[in-house]
C-alpha cells in the first residue's frame, strides 16, 4: 500500500509541478506579448516619422513639345480644372483627398487646402 500512496503522492507532485510550469509559461507568454506590444509601439513611432511627399494638384495640361518650347515669361497655360472645382491632394503619387484652395488665415500671402473629401482606398487605386 505504501507504494500505492507513494505513487499518488508522486502524481500529486507532478500535477503541482505541471501547474507551476503552466503558470510560469503563461507569465512568460504574457511578458512576450507585452514586449511585442511595446515593440510595435516603437515600430509605429518609427513609421510615423517617415516623410512623405504631399502635393496639391490644381490641374494639368497636355501640349506638344513645340508649344512647350514657345512658352515664356507671362505665358498662360490653361489647366483642365476650373475655378471652384476641388483640387486633388496627392501623397506619394496617390490621391488621398480633395479640397478647396483657401488663403491661410495667419499669413495672407500663403495658400492652403480645406479638405472636403477623403478618398477611400479603392478610389485611390483607380486615381493613383
Amino acid at each position: 500500500m505504501s507504494s500505492s500512496s507513494d505513487f499518488s503522492d508522486a502524481d500529486a507532485d507532478n500535477g503541482h509541478k505541471e501547474s507551476l510550469f503552466a503558470k510560469i509559461e503563461a507569465q512568460a507568454q504574457e511578458r512576450r506579448e507585452q514586449d511585442e506590444k511595446a515593440g510595435s509601439g516603437r515600430n509605429l513611432d518609427s513609421i510615423l516619422r517617415i516623410p512623405v511627399l504631399m502635393q496639391v494638384v490644381l490641374g494639368s495640361a497636355t501640349m506638344p513639345v513645340a508649344n512647350l518650347m514657345k512658352l515664356g515669361r507671362g505665358a498662360i497655360v490653361p489647366l483642365d480644372h476650373r475655378v471652384g472645382e476641388p483640387v486633388d491632394v496627392v501623397v506619394n503619387g496617390r490621391v488621398i483627398a480633395r479640397g478647396e484652395v483657401v488663403v491661410v488665415e495667419d499669413d495672407n500671402s500663403r495658400f492652403g487646402v480645406s479638405l472636403t473629401e477623403i478618398v477611400g482606398p479603392a478610389s485611390a487605386d483607380s486615381n493613383g
